[in-house]
């Protein structure tokens, strides 16, 4: 597999530095509300990327974090009265919510910032012991920023770019504008947790290079995150990282692009900032999943009530050949195993997925050979499939769709027994060819929302 490495702005093979287990990392979500649709496509790429890996054959070690003590998160501690990890479990409890809805496989390690201080202090001692970082007297460290010659590799650009570019925070005790915060000193009424340089909390950065370290090792194969992330949060991790350990800090990193709304930068105060929990309470989590990796996951995706609609569209077409093939494999005749034709068919639509995956996970073409799989089993289905042919198809539908995270949230529909009785005397009165009493029967069904469809296989039903 080929990914396109943000480091090297190269497409590069993707091979675990041990040879066997990939070591990925992914920035996780700051716990101080529910997470936006932008939160979820870095959320959902990844997961495919990892699904995807998994599949292949690899070994996957996932970490992925969350950030439960920040600015935000004091913030509304505050506004609420309550401490800040009240703010943190319950986000934290409303994150598992969102991302089990939209089809995410939990991380092999879900780290929090609260519990790898003692990593983080000890890192940053080591930055001061060797020169790459200063205590302040009220309390604070910071990143000798200038001193790293390495600064800006991510970023692509010069350091005097990146700095005049840059959010400063402004401190009369800091050697230089640009350096960022380790370590912040205590305010009252804030959190705090003692160090060698007073009570105090880690500042953001730090605690990614921590986990990192900690869970994954000094030189982590790939680091994974939004595009907003490049600068400054993993300019920072990769400074004070390598800066630290000695050693490269991560081999690949991939960014996926930004969810733009209507053509324009979602944005609380543009009014089109849109909560995952409240979409899907619309159109399910489903449909946002399939639009997060229908477009190429570096390019910028356009949400409209348009693309959310044709999401459903697409994902009706997926489950009603699944629906077609499972009714299929249980009411066709059994005639023997799946010809050779077909099997060849089908490794076909399986060399093809791992060809367009393998490119960059191209997701786009990965749904598109998905459909053109759905299209050759509706022909089959509409022909007379065998049993075994059925079978085949299925299992080659669900499991490039499962790579994908895709047909996993509906149920089986179930009828009652009036239904079920209604139906075999439809199917018994056309035998007889009472074709009046199959038409009434059939009306019937229809004004209590079930919906016939004769087929070679016999007659299937769905709920209207």
């Amino acid at each position: 597999m080929k990914i396109f490495n943000t480091l090297t702005r190269q497409l590069e093979e993707l091979v675990p530095a041990d040879g066997k287990t990939l070591r990925i990392y992914a920035c996780g979500p700051t716990v101080y509300s529910f997470i936006h649709i932008g939160n979820a496509r870095m959320l959902c790429v990844f997961d495919v990327l990892r699904r995807y890996l998994e599949w292949r054959g690899y070994d996957v070690k996932y970490v992925q974090n969350f950030t439960d003590i920040d600015d935000k998160i004091i913030r509304r501690a505050n506004e609420e009265n309550v401490t800040y990890d009240v703010i943190s479990e319950r986000y934290i409890a409303e994150y598992w919510k969102d991302a089990d809805g939209l089809g995410n496989r939990r991380a092999t390690i879900h780290p929090r910032a609260t519990e790898n201080i003692d990593e983080m202090i000890d890192i940053i001692s080591t930055l001061i012991d060797k020169g790459y970082a200063y205590a302040t007297e009220e309390g604070d460290v910071y990143f000798r920023t200038k001193k790293d010659g390495g600064y800006g590799k991510l970023s692509h650009l010069p350091m005097d770019d990146l700095l005049a570019g840059a959010r400063i925070d402004v401190s009369d005790t800091k050697e230089d504008a640009v350096d960022f915060a380790l370590w912040k000193s205590a305010k009252p009424g804030e959190p705090y947790w003692e160090s060698p340089w007073g009570k105090g909390r880690p500042g953001w950065h730090i605690e990614c290079s921590a986990m990192c370290r900690r869970y994954l090792g000094e030189t982590i194969d790939l680091h994974c995150g939004g595009q907003d992330l490049i600068f400054p949060h993993h300019e920072n991790e990769i400074a004070q990282s390598e800066c630290c350990n000695g050693a490269p800090f991560a081999r690949y990193w991939m960014h996926n692009g930004h969810v733009n709304v209507d053509n324009k930068k979602m944005s609380k105060s543009l009014g089109n900032f849109f909560n995952v929990r409240d979409v899907s309470e619309k159109h399910g989590y489903e449909p946002i999943r399939f639009f997060l990796i229908s477009s190429s996951y570096r390019s910028p995706v356009n949400y409209t009530a348009d693309s959310i609609a044709q999401a459903e569209a697409a994902l009706e077409r997926l489950y009603n050949c699944k629906s077609a093939l499972e009714f299929a494999r249980d009411n066709a005749a059994e005639t023997g195993a799946v010809s050779a034709e077909l099997q060849e068919k089908l490794a076909g639509f399986r060399q093809k997925f791992i060809e367009v995956m393998d490119d960059d996970l191209n997701t786009a073409d990965g749904i598109s050979v998905l459909f053109e799989l759905v299209k050759e089993a509706n022909l089959r289905v509409a022909a007379g499939v065998t049993k075994a042919e059925a079978e085949g198809l299925l299992a080659e539908l669900m499991e490039l769709a499962g790579v994908l995270g895709l047909l996993y949230s509906r149920q089986e529909q179930s009828l009652d027994a009036e239904v079920e009785a209604l139906i075999a005397a439809r199917a018994a009165a056309r035998k007889e060819k009472n074709w009046a009493e199959a038409d009434r029967i059939r009306d019937k069904l229809k004004e209590m929302n079930i919906v016939l469809e004769d087929t070679p296989q016999g007659v299937k039903w769905h709920k209207a």
